[in-house]
């Protein structure tokens, strides 16, 4: 097999495990959606917290890493763990608030926040076309939310306070020490949902002692989740990145089939529109950053 054949395999590959991830994290935001129709959200983040950190923790050790590094006390990740707790509480309460379908179609424009934001913390170059892009996705944003008009929904902004969250969780994480491995930080990404859902308890009350039952949600939630991210980190390191990442939007796709045939959504043409500048916007701008790199 020549260098190109193998090339065009790895892709295949890569947009394979990037679509499969892709689908896990919405099933784990359906499970995320069904806990909290049980169980107080605030409960559900803690739990949910509490069963990724055992996850992560056992795929560390049996790697043969530590579950503690100094480096875990730097300011930087001081910071990432902020924006991780903001996003996490904001994207959950979203998605147990508001239509999955909505909420998901609202997370696609994080890779547009993490490009603005690159632009004005890193200096990094960013041309006119792709911040043209990145208009047309905020505009797309606002088509879904139709803030003043009668199908704003208030709570929607929960997702869109997650979102921002999730922007800066990524942009530090490129200044992350290079030290912690990818175990490390998925064990304390989910440390972080604890005093996410702390929050929420502390300001809503009504925490429960869950029944059983009502503990499979989480439970599936976090063996998706888990699934999940680890067949994202394999496919970053499969195939080339400007193939592979824009099949990140599939998630879009497996969480309007989950919201319709799971909790009986129904699309409308505003949220159908937005979904698609959003989609568009944060697919150009993908795909020229790579032109870019390669020039």
């Amino acid at each position: 097999m020549d260098h190109r054949s193998e090339l065009g395999a790895e892709n295949i590959r890569g947009a394979g495990l990037m679509t499969l991830a892709m689908a896990l994290f919405a099933l784990e935001d359906m499970f995320v959606k069904k806990a909290a129709q049980s169980l107080p959200v605030g409960e559900v983040l803690m739990l949910f917290g509490v069963g990724g950190m055992i996850c992560f923790a056992a795929l560390a050790l049996a790697s043969g890493q530590g579950l503690w590094h100094p480096a875990v006390a730097s300011r930087l990740m001081g910071i990432k763990a902020g924006f991780e707790i903001t996003g996490r509480l904001g994207y959950t309460l979203g998605i147990a608030l508001t239509p999955l379908s909505n909420a998901s179609a609202i997370l696609q424009a994080t890779p547009l926040v993490v490009v603005a934001g690159a632009a004005l913390i890193f200096r990094e170059r960013v041309g006119a076309a792709r911040w043209a892009a990145v208009a047309i996705g905020f505009l797309g944003v606002l088509v879904i939310l139709r803030p003043g008009l009668d199908g704003f929904v208030p709570a929607a902004l929960w997702t869109v306070l997650g979102l921002l969250g999730f922007a800066g969780r990524d942009l530090a994480t490129r200044a992350a020490p290079k030290v912690l491995t990818n175990f490390q930080l998925g064990l304390y990404g989910f440390a972080a949902l604890i005093p996410a859902g702390a929050i929420i308890l502390a300001v809503t009350g009504g925490a429960v002692v869950p029944a059983p039952a009502n503990l499979l949600p989480v439970l599936g939630a976090v063996l998706f989740g888990v699934t999940a991210y680890w067949a994202l980190t394999k496919a970053m390191r499969t195939g080339e990145v400007a193939v592979v990442t824009p099949f990140r939007y599939t998630r879009l796709i497996f969480a309007l089939g989950l919201g319709i045939l799971v909790f009986g959504e129904s699309l409308d043409a505003a949220t159908l529109l937005g979904a698609a500048l959003v989609v568009a916007s944060g697919v150009y701008t993908l795909l020229a950053g790579a032109r870019r790199l390669k020039r």
